[in-house]
């Protein structure tokens, strides 16, 4: 699917998988919507590829469609990359045998809603606006990618909503394909390994922590690069053939318990 001229959405797109994914579509030619909570950020990357920043909460319906329209008017919308996330480690019961030590439901809840349902509403939101779009001469009217984790197939002691909401984007992946066939939409997963993003933080400590974290990768025997995923994120976008596939890009590991 040629991407230019069109436009496309990020979220999660000031930093790490969702930053390197809005560059190499960038450079394919698309107008970039970096759709973020971090302004700062996503703005200075706006700017960087010639893109445009949206400040956006996924869990808000007003917010996803409000980068939309955004979008809509930089040029027609071919493309969404579902990447905001976040994490969260808590063990189902506690130590002490209380209920109160339990794990905590608000933060489970948090966690889908942000990681599953949010995925969700972008891609119905974003797909509906594609569906009013003139199809590509194969038909084509965009291609939607999300961002899970081998968390979904792995998921560590303490990961239950984590794994549960990265799960759920991987068993939803096959049947809104099947729905957005119709409109001429593809939606393909892509599902990280250990990538090196500021999530593990700076210094001395970070990269010892990091040092013993790739021990479990297969080879090559490191953490990934941001980089190395986005670019089976656009091999997601720009094959055409390529649709309703969860792929792990992780240099073979398999999570341990813990």
């Amino acid at each position: 699917m040629d991407i230019t001229g069109a436009s496309a959405i990020v979220t999660g797109g000031a930093s790490g998988i969702g930053a390197a994914s809005a560059r190499m579509l960038a450079e394919r030619g698309a107008k970039v919507v970096v759709a973020d909570l971090q302004e700062d950020k996503g703005q200075a990357l706006a700017t960087e590829i010639g893109g445009a920043f949206c400040k956006v909460d996924v869990t808000s319906t007003d917010d996803i469609i409000a980068a939309v329209e955004m979008a809509l008017s930089m040029g027609p919308l071919r493309v969404l990359v579902n990447s905001a996330g976040i994490g969260w480690a808590q063990r189902t019961v506690g130590k002490d045998g209380q209920y109160e030590s339990a794990a905590n439901l608000d933060a489970f809840k948090k966690v889908i809603a942000i990681n599953l349902i949010g995925t969700f509403d972008c891609t119905r939101i974003a797909a509906t606006a594609m569906s009013r779009s003139e199809p590509l001469d194969n038909g084509e009217r965009g291609a939607i990618v999300n961002i899970a984790s081998v968390a979904a197939f792995d998921g560590q002691i303490g990961q239950a909503s984590y794994s549960a909401s990265k799960g759920g984007v991987v068993g939803m992946t096959l049947p809104v394909a099947r729905d957005l066939a119709a409109i001429g939409v593809r939606v393909n997963t892509v599902a990280p390994g250990l990538i090196d993003t500021p999530i593990y933080g700076e210094g001395d400590a970070s990269e010892a922590f990091k040092e013993n974290l790739q021990k479990g990768v297969l080879f090559p025997q490191r953490l990934g690069h941001p980089e190395e995923l986005a670019s089976v994120v656009i091999e997601c976008v720009t094959n055409s053939y390529l649709n309703a596939e969860s792929v792990r890009v992780d240099g073979g590991i398999r999570m341990p318990p813990k």
